[in-house]
């Protein structure tokens, strides 16, 4: 069943029994969206300012996951995205995809809030093939992309007021003369009285299902949960019956996923903390039309197994020796061979190509710097990796002889309220340093000279019952860790809107053009 309409699919009575706990991806993979192409899943995400932006993420099982591709490079070259001038996208970025899959094509449709534009990529390969755009010179919130069976196409989309809008056959532009209107008025009332709305309504995900429009959105009334709605009609611009679909611990906003079994599955995510917005996969059954999601409390322990094929390891997020010879194959670049990267690492905001190398110094990853800057908020070519829960450690090994009076470089846990250990060089001495950025604008804890050319650098960070901490370790021989500077409280902040990531950097403050290697990153077993 390759049609994203789920037409005349069979709806099972009961659940078959497998093992699996939630979240199923310890790491922040806000507002997912999911399809299955026969027998294998494909699920995007939202990564805003990262670039390669919009993972593709592939599973056989719905609970292994591996990141197989990006929609794009870069989505623009402005001064927001360039990190120049002051400006940043911090916080905005792409948000909120909808993936599809119709006649052969794979499409994947977004809404950029530091563009004020809407994107249609499209692609008959998904893994491996080129993307083509098309764009819309308009916002349009959280939209979702549906196919309907009789050729017509729409992106229902909005917050509050639910509205539907048509789009031409090919899914390229807005179709003149086709149908725009509110679908679901005040789609929170369902939840909760008017004046109990908290957030309204949005993250649409709209879904054709033997014969029946369903739409999915979420609300958050006030001093309440983040909940889960669905409405229905039989017409796309009919009238829509609505209900709370699911209210547990804030988990919500998704779609719904049928496997070729023809069991049925919400994939939603939840808030946690510092961590950042992680994937519940939850069991549906269906009743009079309507799904049914899992009992709010057993669901999310019952024993269930959907089939199919298992993928293995989670690989979202990927140690790296910086070693072409072993990298992976599906990894990315900027166009040439020589600038491949293992498909884990994304950079914050656009990479500048000219200033990192995996082939300057073989079996190294280069950073140089291009400008000045003050903090690592400022700084091109920041590489990251998202953290994952409930507890992760990694290290890195850095090689500074290159660097310049004023510089910065070494391994952050990055997010508004960001924490560092690292190298800063003032004059003609190198000082290890940890700086914890909660107390202030890039505050030093702790610092003191190093007179050798090598130094390792670790970062704990633990997520157990949302504590919500990072520890800093640094050694001068990769066998004896040092605690350095202070415990950072990592705090989840809307500034930057995403879970904290390690990163990896290297800024100047006065004078242009200095560089470092890292040898390695390596995520602790």
């Amino acid at each position: 069943m390759c049609k994203e309409n789920h037409s005349n699919v069979k709806i099972p009575t009961q659940q078959e029994e497998r093992i699996f706990k939630n979240p199923i991806i310890w790491t922040d993979i806000p507002d997912p969206d999911v399809i299955r192409v026969n027998d294998v899943y494909y699920m995007t995400s939202t990564t805003m300012y990262y670039n390669p932006g919009v993972p593709i993420m592939k599973s056989y099982d719905l609970l292994n996951w591996e990141i197989v591709n990006y929609v794009y490079d870069i989505l623009a070259d402005n001064e927001e995205q360039t990190l120049s001038s002051g400006r940043n996208e911090y916080g905005k970025g792409s948000w909120a995809s909808s993936i599809r899959y119709h006649h052969n094509t794979f499409y994947v449709t977004f809404g950029s809030l530091a563009t004020g534009k809407t994107y249609i990529y499209q692609t008959n390969d998904i893994e491996k093939g080129h993307w083509t755009s098309s764009v819309l010179d308009e916002y349009y919130h959280d939209m979702s992309l549906l196919f309907d069976d009789d050729g017509h196409v729409y992106m229902v989309y909005g917050n509050h007021d639910i509205k539907v809008i048509e789009l031409t056959a090919d899914a390229t532009a807005i179709k003149e003369g086709g149908l725009n209107k509110v679908i679901i008025p005040q789609a929170s009332l369902v939840a909760s009285p008017k004046e109990e709305v908290g957030l309204p309504a949005e993250g649409a995900h709209i879904q054709k299902i033997n014969g029946m429009y369903y739409v999915f959105t979420i609300t958050w009334p006030k001093n309440r949960n983040r909940t889960q709605l669905v409405h229905r009609s039989e017409k796309i611009d009919g009238e829509y019956a609505g209900r709370v679909a699911f209210n547990h611990k804030g988990i919500a906003q998704g779609g719904i996923i049928d496997t070729i079994n023809g069991e049925w599955y919400g994939l939603l995510f939840q808030d946690s903390g510092a961590l950042g917005r992680i994937p519940y996969l939850i069991p549906i059954t269906w009743e009079n039309q309507w799904p049914i999601f899992g009992e709010q409390d057993s669901s999310l322990k019952k024993e269930m197994s959907p089939d199919g094929r298992v993928s293995g390891k989670q690989y979202v997020v990927d140690s790296d020796e910086f070693d072409l010879t072993t990298s992976s194959s599906k990894g990315f670049s900027d166009g040439a061979c020589h600038k491949l990267l293992k498909v884990a690492w994304q950079w914050n905001h656009n990479p500048d190509h000219r200033l990192w190398s995996l082939t300057d110094r073989p079996g190294f990853l280069r950073l140089t710097t291009g400008n000045t800057c003050k903090n690592i908020e400022e700084a091109r070519n920041t590489l990251t990796q998202r953290t994952m829960g409930p507890e992760c450690s990694a290290k890195v090994a850095l090689e500074i002889t290159n660097m310049k009076d004023g510089d910065f470089a070494g391994f952050a846990a990055f997010q508004k309220d960001y924490g560092f250990v690292g190298v800063r060089k003032s004059g003609d001495t190198c000082f290890i340093v940890m700086v914890n950025n909660s107390l202030g604008d890039g505050n030093e804890i702790e610092s003191f000279p190093v007179n050798q050319d090598r130094v390792y650098f670790k970062i704990y960070v633990d997520y157990r019952d949302q504590v919500d901490k990072a520890y800093f370790y640094y050694s001068l021989d990769e066998e004896k860790w040092n605690p350095i500077g202070n415990i950072l409280q990592m705090k989840y902040k809307l500034d930057h809107f995403v879970g904290y990531r390690f990163a990896l950097f290297n800024y100047a403050t006065k004078i242009p053009g200095g560089f470092v290697d890292f040898d390695y990153f390596r995520l602790d077993e």
